[in-house]
This record gives C-alpha cells, sequence and structure tokens, in this order.
C-alpha cells in the first residue's frame, strides 16, 4: 500500500488540516494519490499552487490528483481545468470521511463521483473537532474555530471558509488532554478569526473564557499559545489570561493590515491606529515583555506615500517585532480589486522598506534578550523557541520537544544563540 503524498500551501490551519486528512484517506485506505492543500490569500498563492500541482504530477506520473484548500473552494474550475488535476475537493468537503471513503486510486478514479465536489461554504453552520495527535514533536495545533463574519474589501478567504463557526470548549479541552498524555509541551490554538470563538454557542462564550478554561482544566500543559487575533475583540478574560497566567505565552500575532485611519476605512477593518497602538500599550502593562508580531499590507489601492508612512510609524508605535509583510494583490470578486491601484513598482518598493523596518525592529528585540535566561522548547536537535517566539539555535544536538533554561550569548540577525 502506497500512501497518499499530501502538500500544503499556506496558513497552519491549513497544515493542521492536512494532518486531519491524512487520518482520514488513511482510515478510507486511499492509496497512491497526491493531495494538494491550497491557499487563496493573494493571487500569487493561487499561482504557487498551480506550480505546486504541475511538481507533484511531474514527480508522481501515475498518481491521481486531488486539489482542495481554500483555492479550490473559491476557483473549482480553475483546478478542473488543468490537465494535472482528476478531483477537487471543497473546504467543507475535505473534512467529511465519507468524501475519503468514495475515493480509490486507479484508472477508474475520476469516475467514482464528479471532478467537482465544492458545496456552498456558506451553508455550513458547525466546525468538527477533528481529533489529530499534532504534528512533529514538540508543539500540537488545536482548530478552535474556522470561517470570518466580517468582510474586509482586500480579502476572499470568507469565501473560501465560510462564516465563522465555533468547536465547542468541552471538545477542545479532550483534544488538548490527549495531546498534553501524548508528552506536547505546547498547544496552539488556531483559527480563521480567533476572536469570535464562540459568538455561534450557547451563552456566547469569549475567547478568553476558552482559555482560562482550558489553563485550570489542563493544569499539567505547560505552554499554551494563541495564533493570530483581531486586537479590537480581545475580551476581558483574554486580558487577564494575558495579565495573570505565564502558562499562556506572551506572545501575539496581530491582524493590524494598516497604520492610516483612513485606509483602514477602505479596508473596512473594525479598528483605528490609535485602537491598535492603545491595545499594544494595555498588553505591555499587563504583561512586561509581551512580545507582537503583524501582518501589514504595503500598497492597498489609493495608499499615498504619507499613508504608507503611518504603516511605517506603527512599527515603532506598537513596538511590533515579527512582522509578516504583505504586497497588495487584487483578488478577484473583492471591493479592493475595483478601487484605484497602486504602481506596481512602488508596492514593491513599500514592501521593501517596511520589511526593512521589520527586520531593524527585530534585531533590536534579538539584541535585548543577549545575557538574559529563557526558558525554550526545543523543536529540533539544534533549534528552540523562547516563550517569546525568538528563534535560538544551538551549537550542539538537543532532545526535540523538551523545555530547558538556556542563557541567550548573541544573536545573527535573525536567531538568537544559545
Amino acid at each position: 500500500m502506497k500512501p497518499p503524498v499530501f502538500a500544503t500551501l499556506g496558513c497552519r490551519l491549513n497544515a493542521y488540516e492536512t494532518e486531519a486528512m491524512k487520518e482520514l484517506a488513511g482510515a478510507a485506505g486511499v492509496e497512491g494519490a497526491v493531495v494538494v492543500n491550497t491557499c487563496a490569500v493573494t493571487a500569487e498563492a493561487v499561482r504557487k499552487a498551480k506550480q505546486e500541482i504541475r511538481r507533484l504530477k511531474r514527480e508522481n506520473p501515475d498518481a491521481p490528483v486531488i486539489v482542495t484548500g481554500c483555492a479550490a473552494q473559491t476557483e473549482p474550475e480553475t483546478f478542473a481545468a488543468m490537465a494535472e488535476v482528476s478531483k477537487v475537493i471543497g473546504n467543507h468537503e475535505k473534512m467529511l470521511p465519507e468524501t475519503w471513503a468514495g475515493l480509490r486510486a486507479g484508472p477508474d478514479f475520476i469516475g467514482l463521483t464528479e471532478k467537482v465536489q465544492v458545496d456552498d461554504i456558506m451553508s455550513v453552520k458547525e466546525t468538527a473537532g477533528h481529533l489529530i495527535d499534532g504534528f512533529g514533536r514538540h508543539r500540537a495545533y488545536v482548530q478552535v474555530q474556522n470561517g470570518c463574519d466580517h468582510r474586509c474589501t482586500f480579502c476572499i478567504i470568507p469565501y473560501g471558509r465560510g462564516n465563522s463557526r465555533s468547536v465547542p470548549a468541552g471538545v477542545v479541552v479532550e483534544q488538548i488532554k490527549r495531546l498534553r498524555d501524548r508528552g506536547f509541551n505546547e498547544v496552539v490554538l488556531t483559527g480563521v478569526d480567533l476572536t469570535s470563538w464562540g459568538a455561534d454557542l450557547p451563552g456566547k462564550p469569549r475567547l478568553g473564557d476558552l482559555v482560562m478554561r482550558i489553563l485550570k482544566l489542563v493544569p499539567d500543559l505547560p505552554r499554551l499559545r494563541i495564533s493570530s487575533i483581531d486586537s479590537i475583540e480581545a475580551d476581558d478574560n483574554l486580558m487577564l489570561a494575558i495579565a495573570s497566567e505565564p502558562r499562556l505565552m506572551p506572545h501575539l500575532h496581530l491582524s493590524l493590515q494598516h497604520g492610516d485611519d483612513m485606509i483602514l476605512k477602505r479596508m473596512k477593518r473594525r479598528h483605528l491606529r490609535d485602537d491598535a497602538i492603545a491595545f499594544c500599550e494595555e498588553a505591555r502593562k499587563l504583561r512586561p515583555g509581551i512580545v507582537f508580531g503583524a501582518d501589514i499590507i504595503a500598497g492597498f489601492p489609493t495608499e499615498t506615500e504619507d499613508m504608507f508612512g503611518n504603516s511605517l510609524k506603527l512599527v515603532e508605535d506598537c513596538h511590533l517585532t515579527f512582522l509578516h509583510v504583505f504586497p497588495y494583490s487584487a483578488r478577484k470578486g473583492t471591493p479592493a480589486a475595483r478601487m484605484p491601484a497602486v504602481n506596481g513598482a512602488a508596492i514593491k518598493d513599500r514592501a521593501r522598506r517596511l520589511r526593512g523596518a521589520g527586520q531593524a525592529a527585530l534585531e533590536r528585540h534579538l539584541t535585548a534578550q543577549v545575557g538574559h535566561k529563557h526558558r525554550v522548547l526545543t523543536e529540533g536537535a539544534r533549534v528552540a523557541r523562547t516563550e517569546g517566539f525568538a528563534e535560538v539555535s544551538f551549537d550542539r544536538d538537543m532532545p526535540e520537544g523538551s523545555l530547558m533554561d538556556v542563557t541567550i550569548l548573541g544573536h545573527d540577525g535573525g536567531k538568537l544563540i544559545a
């Protein structure tokens, strides 16, 4: 039996779902297929997905290729038209056991069902808590939420993921207990719009309630981490957990997107510049030393040089450390794609300058850690992460998945050296 080959593009949630698909495909006895889990966040992501499909087909000429993920959901006809592709499966369908039970490899693979199996994602009302055992031996990701109810003008993701829906707290806690029993020392809560968790559940609990419940009911979990959040939706219990729970890691990745109020309004974001700054100031008061990452888009339509300057200044004003910079890329079907575009060369230049500001901020942060002790989680033989998510390298092998105290000796501009 030849197990399927899986390729994952895009976010951590996609990586999590790939692990769930591996289990579903294995249970169904699917053999010899290639499965590509795509991303649709930018036009470039779709281009890379096509490139990856062609590469994998060249390497596995006799294998049927199954394409799924956000790009498959939003553009099923694009992938169905590719000669390399045998089947296109939607984001909801990919997580259903019956989907995989209906597949098998072989010359009649396409004939078993329709080539495109993509239904209306907006009609999906629930998100199952797929109980996977994590991946790697150090950090596990737990999906607690999927979809998004907001409609930012640049974003195609709600059309790939559907509306927001939450995994019940009890299911989340049980999975984390199982992961802890398997030896994982860190769990990351992940989703599309994490701070909307609970809005569709009885009693409408908030993300902070879930965090506090996990820490209470899994007392032997050393480290709990939150992936990207929308700072304007941070609730009181989440702020309480930041202030009072040392097992909640002092690192937050913020969905900021821009530093200029007019652009934020044109993006249809729910916060303004001062809101972002105020959140970071409050979080630093509650948890001195907390580290922030952020997503920022360079070259959004109508962005002037002065507007871009406000994004540059946000790096310092919010004390950002880890920047994810996205050169604006128009997505067909979004309102922003119809707005007056910024010159392509200007977009590239602004993205370069923003990355430069991010690199300088990272180096300042790393320099400030030299001489200090940190408790780190080893991710490999010679690499680890601090509680603030800075990467640490060693000059000798360490046991993967272990927590240890180290002294920082220096850095190389990207990683700490211990």
